[in-house]
């Protein structure tokens, strides 16, 4: 059993801001629990006080008493706490040790110091039950986002432990990678393991889960059991900042591909090679519709990103883009479109906010600048350090870079990963408002519903 008692957290980064505030919750051995709630709302903070990384990684001043499986976790040492639970994080990387997936596999029981028979009589077991048998040679690096999260899996399979922690798991995975996430969960449920986890796309783990607890501004507002979640209604849910609990196929959102019949650019005779092995990119006449938001999709690793970059110039490839007859080469590309990756921070590069616009300008115009910056409800940030900002402000940073670069074609890579309702709806709005201000856009994305929300084509590769 977990519990926590009036918990009340405060990170030391952020000493006037509460991240939980007076939380009771009591989980029951066997339970799979859901937590969700808009960004920043505080599920990842009861995970971490779970699992122990609060307070003995994260510098945080607890309030009130945490329990798990009989253990108090202020008079326990991270080391009987990890005993306990595993942890799979959003981003797989973060949790890996080794550069090989077999090593990584045994990693965490060869430090309990469990013997060698027993280490390789479990790892049978869970190369069977997880099906990573064919991965059990390769190396970490050569894996794909949904196969890393499928080794992270097994790992914590591995270690045997009684609660499972899940942190945003589905994140950057494709709609594939994410029913393969859900038959994971599956097994662990069907053995009885208590499964708590923390997720924006609810869709997948609704019809799975016994109670969805709701938390807004670290507190719970809401303990839907299971008769409960049946009643509620996607509007409820969306009035929380969450999610809709219904499955959307992004391969199946019913908006057309671009035709002659459109006013379109075309991307000729696209062909990439990678620098590892014979692996070779193509695609031989790509239509994209002018004007319109367009939603390039695919599984991981099909080559989404590889296309975005080549487009745009960041790689050279063979290929021309022809925009109203004239061929645009690579250089004149570079020129023409503003690439948003998916970690925007590695595109942000000044000390404030206002500095990372004004860099977008032929001719610095701080008056337009700021009024970008207004269009874009960030007028309340121009001096902050751009990296000092959520990740969704980040996000429209960069595109009010794109803006003040007046760049006629926006590329966006994975704009919504991670994102709650609200902040993709934010982000849904402002690439509309784009459109209407005649730009071309395109999207590589996973996400069934943000596709729903905005985007008028699309491209499947």
């Amino acid at each position: 059993m977990i519990e926590i008692k009036n918990c009340t957290v405060t990170y030391a980064a952020e000493p006037n801001h509460r991240a939980l505030k007076d939380v009771n919750l009591t989980i029951n051995d066997g339970e799979f629990v859901l937590l969700t709630g808009e960004s920043g709302c505080g599920k990842t903070t009861i995970i971490r006080l779970i699992n122990g990384l609060i307070p003995y990684f994260y510098d945080a001043t607890v309030q009130g008493d945490v329990y798990v499986d009989g253990l108090h976790t202020s008079e326990s040492s991270i080391y009987d706490l990890a005993k306990k639970s595993g942890t799979v994080f959003q981003n797989p990387r973060s949790q890996f040790y080794t550069c090989e997936v077999k090593s990584e596999l045994v990693f965490g029981c060869e430090n309990e110091g469990i013997p060698e028979d027993e280490i390789l009589k479990r790892l049978d077991e869970t190369v069977k039950r997880f099906s990573v048998d064919k991965l059990l040679e390769r190396g970490m690096f050569e894996l794909s986002g949904g196969e890393k999260q499928q080794i992270a899996c097994a790992s914590i399979d591995m270690e045997k432990t009684k609660i499972i922690l899940l942190d945003e798991p589905s994140a950057n995975l494709d709609y594939e990678a994410i029913n393969r996430l859900k038959e994971l969960i599956s097994i662990w449920k069907k053995e009885g393991k208590t499964i708590i986890a923390s997720e924006h796309r609810i869709a997948y783990l609704w019809e799975m889960c016994d109670r969805t607890i709701v938390i807004e501004d670290g507190r719970i507002i809401r303990n839907l059991d299971k008769d409960e979640m049946k009643q509620v209604t996607e509007d409820e849910i969306r009035s929380f900042g969450i999610r809709s609990y219904v499955d959307r196929n992004p391969f199946e959102v019913d908006i057309p591909e671009a035709t002659d019949k459109d006013n379109i650019l075309r991307f000729e005779n696209y062909r990439f090679k990678y620098k590892k092995g014979d692996r070779v990119f193509t695609a031989d006449d790509v239509k994209i519709a002018k004007g319109e938001i367009t939603a390039l999709i695919g599984y991981n690793g099909a080559g989404k990103t590889t296309f975005l970059n080549c487009l745009c110039g960041i790689r050279k490839c063979e290929g021309d883009l022809v925009i109203d007859g004239d061929v645009y080469g690579r250089k004149q590309r570079k020129k023409k479109m503003f690439m948003i990756m998916q970690d925007v921070s590695h595109q942000l590069f000044t000390e404030s906010v206002l500095d990372e616009v004004l860099l977008g300008m032929e001719e610095e115009d701080r008056e337009a600048a700021l009024e970008i910056l207004k269009k874009l409800d960030l007028d309340m940030t121009e001096a902050r350090h751009p990296l000092s900002l959520s990740g969704g402000q980040m996000q429209r940073v960069a595109i009010a870079s794109a803006l003040a670069g007046d760049n006629d074609i926006i590329l966006l890579d994975e704009p919504t990963s991670g994102l709650d309702y609200k902040h993709m709806m934010d982000i849904s709005d402002i690439l509309k408002n784009l459109q209407s201000m005649g730009k071309t856009i395109i999207v590589a994305t996973h996400d069934g519903e943000f596709i729903e929300s905005c985007c008028s084509r699309k491209i499947i590769i």
